[in-house]
Order: C-alpha cells, then structure tokens, then sequence
C-alpha cells in the first residue's frame, strides 16, 4: 500500500506455503486478498512476493506473466518489492543453513535473482522502483575458499550490471539490497560498509543493503546509530524489513520456557551480551545455546546483585503482541527505525513486513486464522507509522 508521504507497506508473502508459481499464485487468491479487504479495502495494494527458484522460472513464461499483470491489474494490487533470499524449498522441510545455498560464490545464484530482476524490470510501477532482497553473500560455517570469495565478488558485479541495464530499459529504479544475518558473511552494519567500500559508486546505486529490524537488533545494534553509519558511508537502503526477535534474561525458567521456540526446520542464531560489559557471544542454533546453559559455558542470570546477561535469538515472533511474560521482543528497534525514517523519509521508500514464523511458533503465540494474523501486524505497524506522520 502506498502511504502519505510515498513510502510503500507490504507484507512479505514467504508466511505462505508455495514453491511453484501456481502454488504462490494461489497463495495470493486466498491470502493476500482476503488481507486486502481487511487492511485496504478500495486502495492499490502493495505485494512483497516471495519467489523461490522454481516460482521465478514459471513465471518468466510470458503468457503466466501476463495473465498475472492482468489479475494485478483487475485486483487494484501492485509488486514493488521481492525477497530473493530462499533460492529453494522454505516451508515443511529441515530448512537451517541450507537457506543460504546457493550462496553467491555459485552461477545458480546470480542467475536466479538475474532472473528476479528481469521480472521486476515488468512488474514494478512504471517509473517506480523494484527491490530485491538476498542473502548476505553465504554463511561463515561454510569455510569458503579464496576462489569462493574471489566467485562471490564477481557475480555480484555480473549482478550489478545486469541490474543497470534493466533500470535503462524498463526506465524503473530497480535496486537489490544484501540482508546482513547473525553468523553470515556479512551479520553487522559495519561489515556490510566494509564490503561494499570495495566496489565504485556505480555499483553502489544498485546495490546495497536490505535492513532487516530483527536482525540488526539481535547484534545488539542501535538502529540511530546503525543508519547513521550507514548512511555516512553511502549505503543505499534498499528495503527494511519490519520484523522482531525475541529477548531475554536466561534464568532457569526463562530457558525451560525457550525450549518451546527449539524447532527443526529454520536456523536460531542466538548471541550473548555479557552483563559485565565484555564482547558478545554468538552460537549458530539454538540447541547450542541452550546445551552451553547446562554445561555452564553460559550463566544462568544472577539471583543477587549484578547484572544479568541478555540473549537475542533468531526467532522472527509478531510485532504486533510481545511472545510471553517471561521474554521480550525487539521492536522497539522497528520503532527506533521508524524514528530515523520520519526523519529522513527520503531514506528508504520500502518497508515489508517479514514475520515467517506462525506455523512454527508455540501454541500460545499462534492464531487460528492467518489473514488475522497479518491483518494484526499491518494494524501496529501502520499505527507506529501514524504517530509518526508517516501513514
């Protein structure tokens, strides 16, 4: 949806099942309109489609694409935005670290969002702008080589001209924005700018970063202080993702609890800020974490004096409804990002709101109804963005 001072809203439609194009499509039909009819009834409605691989390629087949046009068209529904990032399966299957293959040392990578692009370059307003969002180059776990690194660089400049050209012949701004992630290649602000200082201006105006809330937030960043380094370093903000992680002190109720978040099919980076001031920790899931609480590599939260320590995880939970009595959430940093927005509205005009999580969240925390849901997430958001002359 297109708000007063032309940012654009979406809800990033990866909450929905779907590999296929005619799997996302009907995701579409049921889902993203019934969420319409609740959160803008009468007005244009932005879409953040999620197109895996097998979706993008259905749908390079110009008659499944125009027939799409046509029910955008019909529908008052428009596509501003895409998440690239799960190139494969992101439902119903052990997910983890394999979301981050292929990573961007592969051609399947390149050619894949290549491939996104070319949809955008014909499905963004005309004259607008198109994003695309990706992963943040691969996973440390995955102990790259030089060739690897050297692979990487080349594509996204392989990338990045192919992004230009599409701008100049569609006469859209297109734009692909890498999401820094706990234990990725690139996880804080200051290793995306350090990354992205290598490349020249050109490829800066294509490419630069995708601000995922909860994220940033999990490396305890402070969202002023993040996009003020950001923006310093001429860092495009290509999209920001409005999401939530959750927060907490590890007594030993608070990690029994945490045991109902342990699930098997999405990774749970967890990282650690000491109560005494020292650097933070990081485990790459969180059977990790929590097995460091019983062997006594973490401490359990002071009973006296002292202060406690502060575990974030990689659990994307409702912005809308704090997770539990007994934990926290970030978005305070959402609000934080919203500040700086209201601000500077020329910042970024994308904002999609990203909570995947409902079908594996405990069952206290899950709705029945998924349109409620979303429809839930829209209503705090776009009351955040009211109290800030921003909707």
């Amino acid at each position: 949806m297109k708000l007063t001072r032309g940012h654009h809203l979406a809800y990033c439609t990866n909450i929905h099942r779907g590999e296929s194009w005619e799997e996302v499509r009907q995701a579409l039909v049921t889902h993203a309109l019934a969420v319409r009819d609740r959160v803008a009834p009468g007005a244009p409605f932005g879409l953040g489609l999620r197109l895996g691989a097998a979706a993008a390629r259905d749908l390079s087949d110009r008659k499944t694409r125009v027939e799409f046009q046509r029910w955008l068209e019909r529908e008052n529904c428009y596509v501003f935005t895409v998440n690239g990032f799960p190139y494969g399966q992101f439902h119903g299957t052990r997910v983890k670290e394999q979301v981050y293959r292929p990573d961007w040392a592969t051609p399947e990578r390149l050619e894949y969002t290549n491939l996104l692009f070319d949809l955008m370059a014909e499905l963004a307003p005309p004259g607008g702008e198109g994003s695309v969002s990706t992963l943040p180059i691969s996973f440390k776990g995955f102990d790259w080589t030089p060739v690897e690194r050297e692979a990487a660089r080349r594509h996204l400049l392989e990338c990045a001209a192919h992004i230009e050209k599409r701008s100049r012949q569609s006469g859209r701004d297109l734009h692909l924005g890498l999401e820094p992630e706990p234990l990725c290649t690139l996880e804080t602000s200051e290793e995306l700018i350090g990354f992205l200082s290598e490349f020249d201006d050109d490829f800066r105006r294509v490419v630069g970063m995708n601000y995922d809330c909860c994220h940033l937030a999990i490396e305890f960043e402070e969202p002023r202080e993040a996009l003020a380094r950001l923006s310093a370093a001429g860092v495009r903000i290509s999209k920001f993702h409005l999401s939530s992680a959750l927060r907490l002190h590890p007594s030993a109720e608070a990690l029994a609890r945490l045991r109902e978040f342990d699930e098997e099919t999405y990774l749970h980076q967890v990282v650690v800020r000491p109560g005494d001031g020292g650097p933070l920790r990081r485990h790459i899931d969180l059977p990790d974490a929590l097995l460091a609480a019983v062997e006594g590599r973490e401490a359990l939260s002071p009973s006296g004096g002292g202060a406690p320590d502060e575990w974030r995880v990689h659990f994307h939970v409702p912005v809308h409804a704090h997770p539990d009595l007994i934990f926290r959430d970030t978005r305070d940093h959402v609000s934080g990002v919203l500040d700086v927005l209201s601000a500077t509205p020329d910042l970024c005009r994308h904002l999609e709101i990203e909570t995947y999580t409902w079908g594996v969240l405990p069952a206290g925390l899950r709705q029945a109804d998924v349109t409620d849901q979303i429809a839930a997430e829209y209503a705090w958001v776009l009351d955040e963005m009211r109290t800030r002359g921003l909707a």
